[in-house]
């Protein structure tokens, strides 16, 4: 791969590119995005080598085409890519969701949908943009593609190398089961410490709350602090599946709100003890 063209360099693209220079042997790494001023940071920070805001002459003689916008921005970027794109130039992506994006793909490029890859790197950080960035990000992390059933060989192969030069552990899906897996592991927990910081903070004894939350609430809270805008794209986009989650959340809330109330030690303890032995024993396995 000469030529990779990031579009969105903040967090997550701006990672990729850091891990390619550190890996060695980087191609050139062109930035485009909406943000002229994040696009001066991270040439100033040797995080790009070229930042462009004309996507004709950015995709010349590109290889490799990163979209790591908000899930929203896709169709429009795809849009603006596709009489620019040339036969072997690959698009992936890095969002969230992926039966929507695959979704855009075939909408909008139609035949040159073969030419891209949904991706989804499972990996970041509460803070964002390109001063966030880091070489380690996605050092083994998993990283999921989820082709479809026109996706090129040559799509695949090289986006695989991609997140592999990152330091990435890369494994494959279908778009439907990633949507249902991540509504479950990742969008439904963001959800509930976004309603939780969301509930206190509306409170008239706010400040007082806050002055008081240690260690545990910063722990549980601590992805409240990721985009909005990110996060507003993704739960609209993995809609259905995240109802679904909510649905089964709330059942388990009502389960443990009527042992409470039936003052049931027995049953409380017993539901504590199979979450702390499953929460340990996936930990443990993460080590």
């Amino acid at each position: 791969m000469k030529k990779l063209v990031i579009f969105g360099v903040g967090l997550i693209g701006g990672s990729v590119a850091l891990a390619l220079k550190k890996a060695g042997n980087s191609p050139q790494i062109v930035g485009v995005g909406r943000n002229q001023d994040a696009l001066k940071t991270a040439l100033d920070l040797g995080v790009i080598d070229q930042a462009s805001s004309d996507v004709a002459s950015a995709l010349q003689n590109a290889d490799l085409v990163l979209i790591a916008t908000p899930v929203a921005q896709t169709p429009l970027i795809l849009a603006a890519i596709k009489p620019h794109l040339s036969s072997h130039t690959v698009i992936t992506d890095a969002g969230s969701t992926k039966s929507d994006v695959l979704a855009y793909a075939a909408d909008v490029l139609g035949e040159q949908s073969r030419q891209f890859i949904g991706g989804h790197p499972i990996a970041g950080a509460e803070k964002s943009g390109v001063t966030a960035a880091m070489a380690e990000l996605y050092l083994h992390k998993n990283v999921v593609l989820t082709p479809a059933q026109n996706t090129s060989a040559h799509a695949l192969q090289l986006t695989e190398q991609l997140w592999q030069h990152c330091g990435a552990k890369v494994s494959q899906m279908t778009a439907e089961t990633h949507d249902s897996i991540f509504a479950a592991v990742s969008h439904l927990p963001h959800l509930l410490a976004f309603a939780l910081v969301d509930d206190i903070a509306s409170r008239p004894n706010a400040a007082q709350l806050f002055g008081f939350a240690a260690s545990g609430f910063r722990d549980f809270t601590r992805i409240a602090g990721s985009s909005p805008e990110m996060w507003r794209d993704i739960s609209l986009a993995n809609k259905h599946a995240l109802l679904n989650e909510l649905t089964a959340y709330e059942a388990e809330l009502l389960t443990l709100k009527t042992l409470l109330q039936n003052d049931d030690a027995k049953g409380l303890q017993a539901l504590f003890a199979r979450a702390s032995v499953a929460r340990n024993a996936w930990a443990n396995g993460k080590k």
